[in-house]
């Protein structure tokens, strides 16, 4: 082997990577195990001691902060050797190639690329071209599978058309890239597909670019999908010099199109590829490491890694089991305050990871009323997200309908026939009659110089109805209701269901806000609004500040932190309800748990709750994620986990750690935690018991037991499956023998 400098400091594996000969290569590249470091040293070692020309490399990744940080990378390496290495993001790549050879494609080189806004506006008019309601038939739904027919390449003339709303999308579709090739504009999809299909088409431009590119290097390989898969398989040709660097266990973007089998494709493709495992990680102790590999080993048909690492220095896993999501966020707050207050941590070295984006109020407002700075990461504060802030000013409207900033925020919000020129008009009319706009609003059913005729004053009268409505039902209602009865006559839920993950995630959003206003009870309306502008008052926070993070298990790939925090270990929601019937989806939720562990560097805390509430709960309680069940014994300390098996190699354990290790007594409760008397009850309910409950139908009880103070048991239903519920407030009946 090669004694060169860039080999210095990297393990046999990196050095094998690195000084691979030219050809493909397929670099399976564990959680923290320096894939960065190999990447950038092969480019270098390309350069200084292969003597390839810089131009003649294409390094591609996914995020323009990646190829900055590499490029930066490879400059300290070789300094101005790198003078003209192609280095960027798949859709930037693309974006050059087709300014160079836009003839080709029947474009013009100064083409547009549209943005998710222009794309949305592009999408309405070709809905409207269609004769369809450009609201009713939500826009960002069409977008989303016409996104999906891209990353497989499937243009319109190919969509299928085996039914009406199929045929209806290809027709939207056709219209939709009618309108973009008109206005001279690609989408950022049309950069992979028109990228491909002028490889596909143009023999002689397809040799251009591979006798351009002798050596091609890609990131993050397992997130690629068809589209790039197809490009970059171009690129290379059969014989190419095609170095993929990436984990499948780390693939967590299905939903975006991305497809870990592109590994397998690649292994299929180049039968003869060199295959490297990168599996010595330097970011987590041992302990951190088998629990990842107790949850991903149970995925098949996957490459297999032995992750280690020289750490034999860390605790087990800190299992904690609350009352509900309040009881959770405490536990978590108090103890990275414990850890600040110890001098272990700084805030800025915990991490808070959750499935979804609605879990973080509740930690919100812990954290708020702890006067402990938090950041969020990759969202906004959850009563600064654009539906939770539509909600809040029609609660506002009940409150002062004079507020003239939340009346204009959701006058057509959900779309009403309200448009901009008749909010124009209303807002001169308001200023002429010297009043508020909710006055103008209320006067144009009875005033003689109202200016508004037809769908415009009908669609007035009917809003300035509804503020009528929820301003007398104030007066008499709790906020919890008055908030039910503003989502039911808006039909505002229905309005975020547009097809696409995001919507589903605003949707799940606004419902964590209606249990918020069921939880105020006889709170009044005034109080509640105080108390969410307290919460959400944090907008002065220094973001440079130490502070704690927050953010999504998708959102943590690729970062790391001394003391990572998984919090809502569930049955349905991690692994999310989504999954439960498709394995697939699944084991995107197991490679996402796995994500999540292997990016803590010296403590793991996990935690679920016995009751989480939820919008419409009817007394279910919480059941542990099967993840949490699948923890070797010898790996985990405080609460108990129901049904968790305790077997484990002690085997591999003997021969991974020298002696025994005494873990730290897990962190003590804070003192101001509710502590319930001890109970004696008896059961109610016993295994075989038919029963029927109001919300989720007929089912079996398949187990009873007592747990403190109350009766926990397991029913099967007919059409929800397994659910756990407390006996003492589950709406059930049993059912009698016929």
């Amino acid at each position: 082997m090669t004694s060169s400098a860039l080999l210095d400091g990297l393990n046999p594996q990196q050095a094998q990577a690195v000084s691979a000969k030219s050809g493909p290569a397929l670099i399976i590249a564990g959680p923290g195990s320096g894939k960065t470091a190999v990447l950038t040293r092969r480019v270098a070692y390309l350069i200084r001691e292969k003597g390839v020309p810089p131009w003649r490399i294409m390094a591609v990744t996914f995020t323009n902060k990646a190829a900055r940080e590499m490029k930066e990378r490879i400059d300290r390496l070789v300094g101005d050797q790198a003078t003209g290495l192609t280095i960027g993001t798949f859709h930037a790549i693309c974006a050059r190639i087709l300014r160079s050879e836009a003839t080709r494609i029947g474009m013009k080189s100064d083409f547009v690329i549209y943005d998710t806004d222009d794309q949305l506006n592009v999408m309405k008019s070709a809905l409207s071209d269609a004769n369809l309601n450009t609201e009713k038939s939500q826009p960002r739904r069409y977008l989303s599978m016409i996104s999906g027919a891209k990353n497989e390449l499937i243009t319109p003339e190919m969509y299928p058309t085996d039914n009406a709303g199929d045929r209806l999308v290809a027709k939207v579709y056709k219209r939709y890239q009618d309108i973009l090739r008109a206005s001279n504009a690609l989408d950022f999809d049309d950069l992979l597909v028109h990228t491909v299909r002028l490889f596909q088409r143009n023999a002689d431009t397809l040799q251009k670019y591979r006798d351009r590119y002798e050596h091609i290097l890609v990131d993050e390989f397992q997130d690629t999908n068809t589209a790039q898969y197809v490009l970059v398989r171009l690129l290379a040709g059969d014989e190419g010099s095609l170095f993929c660097v990436g984990d499948p266990d780390q693939s967590i973007y299905r939903f975006r199109g991305a497809d870990y089998r592109n590994l397998s494709r690649f292994q299929k493709d180049y039968p003869n590829a060199q295959l490297i495992l990168l599996e010595h990680n330097y970011r987590s102790h041992q302990i951190i490491l088998d629990a990842a590999m107790a949850i991903i080993d149970k995925n098949e048909d996957r490459i297999k890694k032995n992750l280690t690492t020289s750490r034999d220095d860390g605790p087990r896993l800190n299992l904690k089991n609350l009352a509900d999501e309040n009881d959770e966020a405490q536990y978590v707050v108090w103890t990275i305050d414990q850890y600040r207050r110890s001098g272990r941590y700084h805030l800025r070295d915990c991490a808070i990871m959750y499935r979804t984006n609605a879990q973080s109020r509740a930690l919100e407002d812990v954290f708020v009323r702890a006067n402990i700075p938090y950041r969020l990461v990759g969202s906004v504060r959850f009563y600064s997200r654009r539906e939770i802030k539509d909600v809040l000013a029609y609660l506002r409207l009940a409150q002062n309908p004079d507020d003239s900033v939340s009346l204009n925020r959701v006058l057509n919000v959900p779309p009403r026939g309200i448009g901009q020129q008749t909010a124009a008009t209303l807002a001169e009319w308001a200023e002429k009659r010297g009043g508020s706009l909710y006055d103008a609003v209320q006067a144009v059913d009875s005033a003689p110089d109202s200016p508004f005729k037809g769908r415009a004053a009908k669609s007035l009268i009917e809003f300035g109805r509804l503020l009528e409505r929820w301003r007398d039902l104030r007066a008499k209602a709790p906020v919890g209701a008055l908030l039910k009865d503003i989502l039911e006559q808006t039909a505002y839920l229905h309005y975020l269901r547009d097809g696409t993950p995001e919507g589903e995630d605003r949707v799940q959003n606004v419902q964590e806000l209606y249990r918020v206003a069921e939880n105020a009870g006889a709170r009044s309306l005034d109080e509640f609004l105080e108390e969410i502008a307290l919460v959400s008052d944090v907008d002065n926070l220094d973001e440079n500040a130490d502070g704690a993070i927050m953010l999504t298990l998708h959102a943590a790939k690729g970062l790391e932190f001394p003391v990572v925090f998984i919090v809502g270990l569930e049955e349905g929601l991690l692994p999310h309800q989504n999954a439960a019937d498709d394995p697939e989806q699944m084991a995107e939720e197991r490679r996402l748990m796995y994500v999540g562990l292997t990016r803590a560097k010296d403590v793991l805390h996990l935690t679920w709750t016995t009751r989480r509430s939820t919008y419409g709960n009817m007394g279910e309680r919480s059941l542990p994620s099967r993840f949490l069940t699948e923890l070797p014994e010898e790996l985990i300390t405080g609460s108990p986990v129901p049904g968790r098996p305790t077997a484990y190699d002690a085997e591999r354990l003997a021969a991974r750690r020298a002696g025994p290790w005494r873990p730290p007594a897990p962190p003590a409760r804070p003192v101001n935690a509710p502590v319930r008397p001890a109970t004696r009850i008896t059961s109610l309910y016993k295994a075989g018991q038919r029963v029927r409950h109001e919300r989720f139908g007929d089912g079996v009880i398949i187990a009873s037991a007592i747990r403190g103070a109350e009766e926990e048991i397991d029913v099967r239903f007919e059409k929800y499956g397994l659910k756990r519920l407390s006996a003492s407030i589950a709406p059930l009946t049993l059912i009698e023998d016929e």
